[in-house]
């Protein structure tokens, strides 16, 4: 009998807090093996305690998701979305221009909007308590309008980013949950249909049952 090669790993969690779910990074790539219909297995960690040592050598920042395909290991969502599409036309176009139009947004995504996002999370989840954290928001604010704004005005009448459904959308798209505890997504009406279009997929429904079904852990006790 011939030896079938295992399924690439994911790293993720067995347990996150409620406002949490949905959001861990590992589920866009879960969601793009959904997309192509690839098996893959996951590697769970607590959250709320530390990584073996050596995962920093897969994981430098001791994050999820880490990602293994036989002896290739790295880590990085949009690495790992990258790597995925390259054999499947399904994530990413083949014509050049549509291509690297994807590629651009997926690097956007992840490195000119979601950074503007993760304040607010901040001022609003962690820190609403602290007299100080309104007027700090007030700033933060203003610059996450402005970068809805921004992909508001590039999606204009389009369905998708880039074309056809691509990796710039799962990466978009998972952005944009960031603000889902705010009404800030739903000022931009473009902005909220096209969110709810990706989470309307089948594939982004089975991706986020079999995160939420990995939450197992009982929540840590943090007075330990």
């Amino acid at each position: 009998m011939a030896e079938t090669t295992p399924a690439p790993i994911i790293t993720a969690f067995d347990w996150v807090p409620d406002f949490a779910r949905g959001l861990v990074r590992d589920l866009r790539v879960r969601w793009a093996f959904e997309e192509i219909g690839k098996p893959y297995r996951t590697q769970l960690f607590g959250a709320a305690t530390p990584r073996p040592d050596d995962y920093l050598a897969w994981q430098p920042f001791d994050q999820v998701p880490a990602f293994a395909d036989g002896e290739l290991r790295f880590f990085e969502s949009g690495a790992i979305l990258l790597y995925l599409a390259e054999e499947e036309e399904q994530l990413l176009p083949a014509d050049p221009q549509m291509r690297w139009n994807a590629i651009s947004w997926l690097f956007a995504a992840l490195n000119s909007v979601e950074p503007a996002f993760t304040p607010i999370v901040s001022f609003d989840v962690f820190q609403s308590d602290q007299p100080w954290a309104r007027d700090a928001r007030e700033p933060a604010a203003k610059l996450a309008r402005q970068k809805l704004l921004r992909v508001n005005d590039a999606l204009g009448d389009n369905e998708w980013l880039a074309g056809d459904f691509s990796i710039a959308d799962i990466a978009m798209v998972t952005v944009l949950n960031v603000l889902r505890h705010t009404d800030m997504v739903a000022e931009f009406p473009r902005l909220a249909a096209y969110r709810q279009r990706g989470e309307s997929r089948s594939a982004y429904r089975r991706a986020l049952d079999a995160q939420l079904a990995d939450f197992t852990a009982e929540a840590p006790n943090w007075g330990e």
